[in-house]
């Protein structure tokens, strides 16, 4: 048996996403947006649902926000819906939208937790995705005047400012996969899309800082750590090493080296991709000094070389290990490392884990208890990484679990439970899992027993 154990200062929280929990997807002057778009045509959803209601957070977010008090929870993240705010994208603001997120924000900090607040978590007012979306530069001016709004109207009631979550998925997931929202396929378009993304981030913050708030302001990025199927085979070596550059290095090198991975590039420019117009002031934009690093990430991933693969020439193959209910494989190890690379790349930033967790096969025992064992089990290897990171001198601030009550997971809608709080997405119900009451107490003593 050994001891789990956090500084006193080291701050546990949950995430959510707007789209995910909010529900009232047409009420109160809230505009269309493209995953109110994506979810209603046939074919996208995997079971059918879509996020019109989800948990309903929109109506009963006092509920949710004083059950994480009583679970002990220091921050709670959440996001922004644009189209809530400003309806068309631009424009006339929606004061009903306003008055809903400061009334969150308010019940927040009433209940004595922080606020980690995220302005732009995938739901482009469908509007702005009609004029290109995130593949139209004009979008960089569109995201900063919605930013100053918020900056304007919540300032310091907001204690962590996220630019953007997770630019990755929002690029190659929605412009090149197809499988998120808008459904589009075109890599060169996704790419421009990652410039466009960055540059908004950069905006932001340089309009933050113009603003002389106290609160801090970072970004989240998705990561993970890659290593060959065969480490004796030059053409597996060389495709791990390009998926962490296009994985990760295309998005923490700009935020933090001032300059885009040219190797990347080079290797991508050969392949017939158009790479993104980068034009004179761009870069030094983008490299606006942000106060922390926000990490999403969950696995690991074993690559191949692959040449049917175009553009990256890369594969993903099982190693065996042991998977949550996502199908992602359960690789902690992983987990110090990456600390470890960022730590070492990008000059010891303070890093917050926005996002870790599990998706499990949660349901109501004849007890009325959610037994989620796994996910306890996949939460206790994790931050012992993180602990394991912070002893040996990483700046690793905060963990938040995606997430705190099951929602609506995307292309997956209700089929994949990630919360500490389980959902009856038909009474509305909320019933804290066993893991909930787990994490309840880690949060008390700043740790955990763990058997070895």
């Amino acid at each position: 048996m050994s001891i789990i154990k956090f500084p006193n200062d080291f701050e546990f929280g949950t995430a959510t996403a707007a789209y995910q929990i909010e529900g009232a997807w047409n009420e109160d002057g809230k505009g269309e947006n493209i995953w109110d778009r994506f979810t209603h045509v046939p074919g996208h959803i995997q079971d059918k649902t879509n996020g019109d209601i989800a948990c309903d957070f929109y109506h009963r977010y006092k509920e949710d926000i004083r059950l994480a008090k009583k679970l002990g929870i220091e921050v709670f993240r959440l996001s922004v819906n644009w189209a809530r705010i400003l309806p068309d994208g631009q424009g006339e603001v929606n004061l009903a939208g306003i008055e809903f997120y400061r009334n969150v924000l308010r019940e927040i900090r009433e209940n004595n937790m922080k606020v980690c607040l995220t302005i732009y978590h995938w739901d482009l007012p469908q509007k702005l995705q009609d004029k290109g979306g995130w593949a139209n530069r004009d979008i960089v001016k569109w995201y900063t005047d919605y930013a100053e709004i918020l900056f304007r109207e919540y300032g310091n009631d907001v204690d962590y400012w996220i630019t953007i979550n997770e630019p990755y998925c929002i690029a190659f997931l929605g412009y090149w996969t197809g499988e998120h929202a808008p459904g589009l396929h075109d890599y060169s378009t996704a790419l421009q899309a990652v410039h466009h993304l960055l540059l908004a981030h950069g905006a932001a913050v340089k309009k933050f800082r113009s603003c002389n708030l106290s609160s801090e302001i970072g970004i989240t990025l998705n990561m993970g750590m890659a290593c060959p199927e065969n480490a004796d085979d030059g053409k597996d070596v060389e495709a791990a090493r390009r998926s962490v550059m296009a994985g990760n290095c295309l998005f923490g090198d700009p935020v933090y080296l001032g300059r885009y991975p040219e190797e990347l590039f080079e290797f991508l420019d050969k392949k017939g991709v158009v790479l993104p117009e980068i034009r004179e002031g761009d870069m030094e934009l983008i490299n606006q000094k942000v106060d922390f690093f926000g990490l999403n990430t969950y696995t690991a991933g074993t690559i191949k070389y692959d040449a049917s693969q175009w553009p990256l020439e890369t594969g993903s193959v099982g190693s065996g290990r042991e998977r949550t209910e996502a199908g992602w494989e359960v690789w902690p190890e992983k987990f110090y490392e990456l600390l470890s690379w960022i730590d070492n790349r990008y000059g010891h930033p303070a890093i917050i884990i926005t996002e870790n967790g599990a998706a499990n096969n949660d349901w109501v025992d004849s007890q009325g208890k959610v037994v989620d064992s796994n996910r306890i089990e996949y939460l206790k290897r994790y931050l012992k990484e993180v602990s394991r990171a912070v002893d040996n001198g990483i700046s690793v601030k905060g963990y938040y679990v995606w997430c705190f009550t099951d929602n609506f997971e995307w292309a997956y809608g209700e089929a994949r439970r990630f919360g500490i709080v389980y959902v009856d997405y038909k009474s509305q119900k909320r019933i804290p899992k066993e893991s909930a009451k787990w994490f309840s107490d880690v949060i008390k003593e700043k740790g955990f027993e763990i058997k070895e």
